[in-house]
Parts: C-alpha cells; sequence; structure tokens
C-alpha cells in the first residue's frame, strides 16, 4: 500500500508544495510508492492580489490539468478537522456535502488566512471587502450598482478603512474603476482611515513620499491616528468622533491565520500562525508540516519572519513540499530560507512602487514599478504551464521566484 501525503488548502502555498513534493518523488524515483492529495473546496487558485483589481471573477486559475500533470490527485472538499494522533485523519465535508475522511501519513497545512474582522458595531453587516473572491464579486456588482441610489453625498463617497497595503491597493485602483463603469466625468470622494499615525504604517518611510504623491495626485483623502469604531448603513464614525456618511464602506484591516492551525499547534502567534522548525515543521508534531499565511517562519539569519505574502508563500511551499517528500522517502530535509525581500506598490493609475529589502530601499516608481507589478501579478504568481516539466521544475526550492 502506497504512503499518503496530504495538502490541505490549494492557495500558493498548497499548490506549489504539491509541486515540490511531486519533484522529489520524480527525482528519487519514488511517484509509485507515495500518493500526493491536494485537498480544497475548489479546483483553483485564486489569484488573492489581484482582487482589488476591476472583473474580480475573472481573478482565477484552474488546477486540475496543472495536478494531473504533476501526478497529484484532488479532493473537492473543505477540511473541518485534523487529527494528528496516531490515526491521522482529516475529516472534510465534500462538495456534494457528504462527510469524508482521508488518512494521511505527513500532512502540509497550507489553508492560508483570512480578513480579521473584529467585533467592530456594524462590521459585519454593513462593510464590503476583497479577501475572498466572493467578497471581490460581491464589492464589484455594489460599485456597479450606486447608479441606482438615490442621488447624495454617501452615495459618492467611498470610506477605504486601512491604509496598509491592502487598502492602498483598494483605494488607488477605485477612481478608474468608477470612470470605467460610471463614465469619464463619475466624481466620488474616496477616503482612506488608517489608525496609526501614519498612512502605509508596515511599509515603512522609505516609500511613503511616493504614496502620499499618488494619493494626492488622484484627489484621495486620507486620515490618520484614528480608526473606525462603528458602521451602520450610512457610513462610519471614527474614534475621534468624525462622522462620515458613505454608502460604501470597504474594511481592510489586517489578516488572521486558518482556524486549523488551532488543531495541529498550541504554540501560535498573535496572527495565529502556527511555529514550525527549520524545516518547516509544525513544532511539536514529527508529521505535520505548514506554509504560507499559516506558518511562522523565519526568512533568514537576521530575524526576519515571512509574512502573509504570496512571495513568502509559493517559498515556503516548494520547501514544505520538498520536506514533506523527503521525510517520508528517506532522504534529507532543507532550510527553509529566502533572504531576498521584495514589495511593489500598485497605485493604480500613478504607477507602483517597487522596492527592495526589508528597509524597502525604493528602485522603480511610476510607470517603471507599474511596469514590475504587471510582471507580478500576471507572470509570476500564476502557475507554472500543464505539463510534467514545467510542473515540477516550479516546485523546485532552490528557483529564484
Amino acid at each position: 500500500m502506497s504512503r499518503k501525503i496530504l495538502i490541505v488548502g490549494a492557495g500558493f502555498a498548497g499548490v506549489w508544495s504539491a509541486l515540490g513534493a511531486a519533484r522529489v518523488l520524480d527525482t528519487h524515483g519514488k511517484t509509485a510508492d507515495v500518493e500526493i492529495t491536494l485537498i480544497s473546496p475548489k479546483p483553483e487558485i485564486v489569484i488573492r492580489p489581484r482582487l482589488h483589481e476591476h472583473a474580480p471573477h475573472e481573478m482565477s486559475a484552474p488546477l486540475l490539468p496543472l495536478l494531473e500533470a504533476a501526478g497529484v490527485k484532488f479532493i473537492e472538499a473543505e477540511v473541518e478537522r485534523i487529527d494528528t494522533s496516531s490515526a491521522r485523519f482529516v475529516h472534510a465535508i465534500a462538495s456534494d456535502g457528504r462527510h469524508i475522511t482521508v488518512p494521511y501519513d505527513r500532512l502540509v497545512l497550507t489553508s492560508g488566512s483570512k480578513l480579521n474582522r473584529p467585533p467592530v458595531p456594524g462590521l459585519l453587516e454593513n462593510t464590503f471587502a476583497v479577501d475572498q473572491l466572493s467578497d471581490a464579486v460581491k464589492l464589484d456588482r455594489h460599485l456597479a450598482e450606486l447608479a441606482n441610489l438615490p442621488d447624495s453625498a454617501a452615495r459618492h463617497t467611498i470610506v477605504v478603512v486601512g491604509g496598509g497595503f491592502t487598502g492602498l491597493e483598494v483605494a488607488t485602483e477605485l477612481p478608474e474603476r468608477l470612470r470605467n463603469i460610471h463614465g469619464a466625468d463619475a466624481r466620488f470622494k474616496i477616503i482612506v482611515v488608517e489608525r496609526a499615525d501614519a498612512i502605509g504604517p508596515d511599509l515603512g518611510p522609505n516609500p511613503r513620499p511616493m504614496i502620499t504623491e499618488a494619493l494626492t495626485s488622484m484627489g484621495i483623502e486620507f486620515q490618520v491616528g484614528s480608526g473606525v469604531v462603528a458602521i451602520d448603513e450610512n457610513g462610519v464614525l471614527t474614534a475621534a468622533g468624525e462622522r462620515i456618511n458613505s454608502k460604501t464602506v470597504i474594511w481592510t484591516g489586517g489578516m488572521i491565520a486558518s482556524s486549523l492551525t488551532s488543531q495541529v499547534s498550541t504554540r501560535l502567534d498573535r496572527q495565529g500562525r502556527a511555529e514550525v522548525t527549520g524545516d518547516l515543521r509544525v513544532v511539536g508534531t514529527d508529521h505535520v508540516f505548514a506554509a504560507g499565511d499559516v506558518a511562522t517562519a523565519l526568512t533568514d539569519d537576521e530575524g526576519h519572519y515571512a509574512l502573509m505574502s504570496c512571495q513568502h508563500a509559493i517559498f515556503m511551499g516548494r520547501f514544505a513540499g520538498h520536506n514533506v517528500a523527503a521525510d517520508l522517502v528517506g532522504v534529507p530535509t532543507l532550510e527553509y530560507r529566502q533572504p531576498f525581500y521584495a514589495t511593489c506598490l500598485d497605485l493604480g493609475e500613478w504607477g507602483a512602487v517597487y522596492t527592495e529589502g526589508w528597509d524597502r530601499e525604493v528602485l522603480l516608481t511610476h510607470d517603471e514599478g507599474k511596469a514590475r507589478k504587471r510582471m507580478i501579478n500576471t507572470q509570476w504568481i500564476y502557475p507554472p504551464a500543464a505539463n510534467r516539466v514545467d510542473a515540477l521544475a516550479a516546485g523546485n526550492p532552490q528557483m529564484s521566484f
């Protein structure tokens, strides 16, 4: 009977984990001895970094041809419970509603993250988001339907809560999106509300002048130092006591890891990510690995931890896939390292800001930055071609991207 690798989640980390594991088995002639299965609610990867763009319903890519080429099985189901005891099963609900049990010898948890929605009054009922594909599609439809609402300042005002990476990309994409929907003469007020004392707080000071320039050039207002404390169907209330009337409130307030992490570890960080060893094994287990947004992993020897980003998820996925297969067939695992770090912040029609290093040295801006962002978002983060050679090559943890 073949041994079984189970990968939970078909995001960036999960897909590249599957390719990494398949590559190891192919290299060592163990393809017939080990079965790799990817389990996820849908046989597609959602390109989450593009959900702030127009036509979000197009921001996914099919997985079945790629997985078939790599020799990876797929189960269309949502995992509810992970048994890490000697029994080693996961319990899931299949797409047809059946409760199923799937055994494994080694498991890679790559179930991703979701938008943090704290208990702010009215948040769940009265906000939009770009976190999941369904969220982004709902917002897209709402933007198109604004013209059907009675004319008012609230109809023409959009509040983006959160001035971090996602909030800035959402806000700066809106002017062009709204003109495309409502015509060249459409006039909307866009306000970014950030509770920190500076816009783009996690991006550091180097790109901030470009961010400010982009917002100002597009007429986007931003308020810092006061978060949103209540939301209703007609707007928001800030901690400073200001009322902003709006029919469109978009929440971008940070991410938290999938709750499945608590089923495989008790050592979780403030974002709910599981602590892992150098080879991405969940601390306290010998047969569960984690990668992507669910793992707290060091990227280098200088104390930098991976962020909840596709660039870290893809690399971690390759290492986790390599290591889970290597561990099962008895060859050495690799220590995850990803010393190169870059960011590319899309700033709508202004362009983009591309930085390198953890101090975020600005290297490209405006049209040059936009060209780099376009390459990242339309080429580098998409799965490889659905043939075995490209699929296995993409799983190599030594690849530069």
